[in-house]
């Protein structure tokens, strides 16, 4: 059998480790070798391992170096010490955090990325979390889309959030989960509505009133538009003449353009349809089986107008 013959890449990476220069200060690309409850050890690329202690990896005071470390982990941190007396370069992920992590929060909100954290402790006005090892500030007004009375609710809860503000030079740190929830609702409710199928007769209640047309809540959180030109075949005025907030009403659904329910009475009236659609489908969940006040015949016929 030929014995192979070895060349310059096979000691291409101990060639590499022993011209590199580390000095106190430089911040590495390290990855993790071993994980233990008192440190980690990193393998640096140089021909020294490098050591963190699980009081340099984070700010957080509930870190968990066993559950957030593990094996195979690429992570950056600082050089704090050359030679710890072992021959192994000390490392501080904490001083790397106040370097490189700012950098990379004030690109998280730049990007809008949304980022998992949790909640720690309740302080004047609101949480803290920690965002890539540093300390951020929640706003009680930031943490939910409905009012929020009691942050000590809050604590230990898992959140996805946005950074809304960084300023490392006065370690400022804002985080939002309310844009974070806002988008995820409008979301679902774009789906909702990407599930109704035009044509459809639904049933609702009038919530408001404008010179232009009447909104009608159809339920699950959806509402539509009957324009004014929509609410009768007959002339009208303006919605308010025939119309009434918490008024039950039928409609068609005319279409979904641009996640808009737009709706019509008009056309029920037209095709002397007075009673909701029965097939099976997604907007019959819309349909209340409760009596309504007052049935689109009824309506037209109260307005007893000669043509």
């Amino acid at each position: 059998m030929e014995e192979r013959m070895e060349t310059m890449d096979d000691y291409k990476e101990e060639l590499e480790a022993s011209f590199r220069s580390i000095q106190e200060g430089d911040i590495l690309n390290a990855t993790v070798i071993s994980v233990s409850d008192e440190e980690a050890v990193l393998d640096l690329k140089y021909y020294a391992p490098g050591i963190i202690k699980a009081a340099d990896l984070s700010d957080d005071p509930d870190y968990q170096i066993m559950e957030e470390l593990h094996p195979g982990d690429e992570i950056q941190a600082a050089v704090i010490r050359m030679d710890d007396g072992e021959g192994n370069i000390m490392l501080s992920k904490k001083e790397a955090n106040q370097t490189v992590g700012w950098e990379k929060l004030k690109e998280a909100m730049d990007s809008q990325e949304i980022l998992n954290v949790r909640v720690k402790e309740t302080v004047n006005a609101g949480v803290i979390a920690y965002a890539m090892g540093l300390r951020g500030f929640i706003p009680a007004s930031q943490l939910s889309l409905d009012y929020v009375e009691d942050t000590s609710l809050w604590v230990g809860k898992d959140l996805e959030v946005r950074v809304i503000t960084v300023d490392k030079a006065k370690e400022k740190l804002v985080l939002s989960a309310k844009s974070v929830l806002r988008e995820r609702e409008e979301e679902a409710r774009n789906h909702r509505i990407s599930m109704l199928v035009p044509g459809t007769v639904v049933e609702g209640t009038v919530e408001s009133l404008t010179n232009y047309g009447a909104f009608v809540n159809i339920g699950d959180g959806l509402t539509g538009l009957v324009h004014v030109s929509q609410i009768s075949s007959r002339r009208i005025r303006k919605p308010a003449d025939v119309l009434k907030v918490g008024q039950t009403v039928r409609a068609k659904i005319r279409n979904t353009n641009d996640n808009k329910i737009s709706l019509s009475m008009r056309a029920l009236e037209e095709e002397g349809k007075t009673e909701p659609d029965t097939d099976t489908g997604y907007a019959q969940e819309y349909a209340s089986h409760e009596s309504a006040t007052t049935s689109l015949g009824s309506l037209i016929a109260k307005l007893n107008l000669d043509i």
